[in-house]
Formats: structure tokens, C-alpha cells, sequence
């Protein structure tokens, strides 16, 4: 998923509002429908994919790995989790804690091998400067509780990341809701970002995408049509097209191909 990583106006707004929360020691929310790119931007955010094996796994790893992620965790100070699916406040507790001395270690090897003193904060000896929670709608309302006195006691800064609707849920917890700085809604896809998409896919497939040709513009718009801006969908029907022209031996992306490809994906509603 973020081998091909693109920065949509979508992601670039994620990470401009995860900036002030984190700026402003606030508590955040985003929330938008699945597929959308929510999880990717905050995966790219805290540079999780550097960090969390580390973070998620601690035990023997290869120079390199650790090198990367302590400049990783050093640069985002952030701590990505995701809760269990009807997990318990004692494991919420666990998990974040953990995650947060793993982090820590982290940027204390980054200034270490920066030749710099470990500068503490407000927040005690903690060089965390945020926690974000995925998939936050999982959360119990002592969970959601936990999580503002932890912000409250540390002052390390939160996003709550979920469904639409997650901050109509947060409306019934006002010691949390007072203390929301930020939200932020996270759209599909708009028309000229899923050009920029389908621009970058073609040439991956040494063609050229054209919105004057007809084809082309048909194409497109059974792409709009069928994930209609939806992150996720597109990654799924993608390579589908190309296995597609592959099996038929075809070199042009018509409607035709695009319809077949989404013949063999199981879409539900977005």
C-alpha cells in the first residue's frame, strides 16, 4: 500500500491537522468512510511502517531496521495503535504504555546517536508527542475515559480516528469533548485526485493517460463510476485491470476491461 504512495489533497489535509494537534498538546478527530484513506495517512504520519515492527515486535532485528526506525520515531514522535475488537481496559492500558516506552527508546537512540542530550518535557521524561488511535469506534467508554485522563495527566497530544458518526459518539463524554481542538473530515477521492491516480497508474503500465481520448475518458469515468473516489476500492480494482489486459493479451484500458475487472471483485457499499 505504500510502496506506490501518493500525496492526495486528502493526505496533505490529514497531515496538516495531525501537525496541530500535536502542536497544540489537543485532542483531535478524524473521522470519513472506510476505504477513504484514513489508516494510510496515519501510517504515513507517525512513519509506522519504520517504527511499528519495532514498536510491535521488540526482540533482535538487524542494524538497519533499528537505524531507520529510531530516525523514523525521532522525526514523528507518535504512537499508532489500533484496539482489539471487545478488548479490555487493563489491555488498552498495556498496549498504549508499552507502545509509548517502545517509542521513547526509539527517539533516545535517535539523539544518542545525534550526539544530543535527551531534552525532557512537560510530559515527564516521555518524548512522545502523540498517540493515534485507529478504529477508535472499538473503544469502551471507560477506554474513552482512560485515553482523555492519560492526555490530561501527560499532556501527549490525541487523534481518534473513525467511522462518520464518531463525533456525534464523543458528544456523550463531555470531559472529552470540551477538550477537542481539532476535527477533521476525510473525503474520497475528488475528480481531479483520481485523475492524478489514474495518471500515475497508466504510466506505471508504460501508457499514457489522455482525458480528451474517448477511450480514455470512458475508462475514467467506469473508475469514477465504480469506487466513486473510494481509496481502497481503487487499490483493489487495479491490479485487477492489469491481470486483465494480461489474460486477454490487450494493450489499451477500455470500459470493457474495467468492467471485467470489476466483475471479479466483491464490492459492498462505500
Amino acid at each position: 500500500m505504500t510502496e506506490h504512495f501518493m500525496a492526495t489533497r486528502e493526505h496533505r489535509r490529514f497531515a496538516e491537522f495531525a501537525g496541530a494537534v500535536r502542536k497544540q498538546r489537543t485532542i483531535g478527530i478524524c473521522f470519513g468512510p472506510a476505504g477513504v484513506g484514513k489508516t494510510v495517512s496515519a501510517r504515513r504520519y507517525a512513519q509506522w511502517e519504520a517504527v511499528g515492527p519495532v514498536a510491535d515486535t521488540w526482540g533482535p532485528r538487524s542494524r538497519d531496521v533499528d537505524q531507520k526506525a529510531y530516525t523514523a520515531a525521532s522525526r514523528a514522535r507518535t504512537v499508532l495503535y489500533t484496539p482489539q475488537v471487545g478488548g479490555t481496559l487493563k489491555a488498552l492500558r498495556e498496549d498504549i504504555q508499552r507502545g509509548q516506552r517502545r517509542v521513547d527508546i526509539c527517539i533516545g537512540e535517535a539523539l544518542a546517536d545525534q550526539s544530543q542530550s535527551i531534552q525532557t518535557t512537560h510530559a515527564g521524561s516521555s518524548q512522545v508527542e502523540m498517540i493515534v488511535v485507529d478504529e477508535a469506534e472499538r473503544l469502551s467508554s471507560t477506554g474513552i475515559e482512560w485515553l482523555r485522563d492519560h492526555h490530561d495527566r501527560t499532556s501527549i497530544a490525541l487523534i481518534l480516528i473513525g467511522m462518520p458518526g464518531i463525533e456525534k459518539q464523543f458528544a456523550r463524554y463531555p470531559q472529552l469533548y470540551s477538550r477537542i481542538g481539532f476535527a477533521h473530515q476525510y473525503r474520497p477521492l475528488g475528480n481531479d485526485e483520481l485523475l492524478f491516480v489514474l495518471d500515475r497508474y497508466w504510466r506505471r503500465l508504460g501508457r499514457t493517460l489522455n482525458p480528451e481520448d474517448f477511450t480514455d475518458a470512458q475508462a475514467v469515468a467506469a473508475i469514477q463510476r465504480i469506487t466513486r473516489g473510494n481509496f481502497r476500492l481503487l487499490e483493489r480494482l487495479l491490479p485487477q485491470i492489469q491481470r486483465i489486459l494480461k489474460i486477454n493479451e490487450l494493450d489499451t484500458i477500455t470500459d470493457d476491461v474495467i468492467e471485467a475487472a470489476r466483475s471479479t471483485l466483491v464490492i459492498g457499499t462505500t
